[in-house]
């Protein structure tokens, strides 16, 4: 009998150790950390490579892509990633960018920047607080787009012109910093000269410097060689391809 009771014990006692255990086990969970933006769509297929990687991976729903990392996404697919502040940016198929920044500090000021090589981005940008100097900004060869809080989109083509559409906010668009043409120089083979004089030398010549403010279902269009034409408006009637559709429906989700 006592045998049978030092039995009973101690399977009771392995019983109450055990569900201790599983009880103190946290939950398994993803966090993302400063310089971080989570995957959390992808459909088809998309290759990520990142610095110190010799070779691009297949980019993975729920993958955490840090600064630094480009990303590729091939035909047919779209991929949407949420940065750190809960801010959204959707890519679509054929489109490469680069996450140059991520950085949300304690007190909330974020840092985020996504340079676009070629393709189609949408982004529901979080406002943030009145007085923050926040940098939120996607860029391309020719231009930056620059927000507070807003829902806008850039198309990037193979020839470097782009096309910025805001459907809701204002977005800032500027040329990209440090666009030049290339130095002109008076350097030549030597030749014969009839006497002394003064030859001015070799200098660059600045693009000329452009900034617009892009409100709500207005749109801009800058060509490949870096100059803007003048912002005009849209209508919602005429801007409902598949892509745009697509966005409209998954920010509605988003928003709930």
């Amino acid at each position: 009998m006592k045998k049978w009771v030092s039995i009973v014990s101690s399977i009771v006692l392995l019983l109450i150790c055990f569900t201790s255990v599983v009880q103190a086990k946290p939950p398994v969970t993803v966090k993302m950390t400063k310089g971080e933006a989570k995957i959390t769509m992808l459909e088809g297929k998309a290759d990520v490579i990142c610095a110190g990687q010799k070779e691009a991976r297949y980019l993975k729903n729920h993958d955490l892509i840090r600064a630094g990392c480009e990303v590729s996404t091939g035909a047919g697919s779209r991929v949407e990633m949420v940065l750190p502040e809960k801010s959204i940016i959707r890519f679509a198929e054929k489109t490469k960018f680069k996450l140059v920044q991520a950085d949300t500090g304690e007190d909330g000021k974020r840092a985020v920047e996504v340079s676009v090589t070629v393709g189609k981005l949408w982004t529901n940008v979080r406002k943030s607080l009145p007085g923050r100097d926040d940098k939120y900004q996607i860029s391309c060869q020719n231009a930056v787009a620059g927000v507070r809080g807003t829902v806008y989109r850039m198309d990037v083509e193979g020839d470097q012109s782009a096309l910025v559409k805001v459907y809701d906010g204002e977005v800032r668009v500027a040329a990209a910093p440090g666009k030049q043409q290339p130095a002109v120089s008076a350097i030549g083979p030597p030749r014969p000269v009839s006497g002394p004089a003064v030859i001015e030398g070799p200098k660059p010549v600045s693009m000329e410097e452009w900034v617009y403010i892009i409100k709500s279902m207005q749109q801009i269009a800058i060509t490949s060689d870096g100059q803007a034409q003048e912002p005009k408006e849209f209508l919602e009637s005429e801007d409902v391809d598949d892509w745009v559709k697509w966005n409209k429906k998954r920010d509605k989700r988003s928003s709930k």
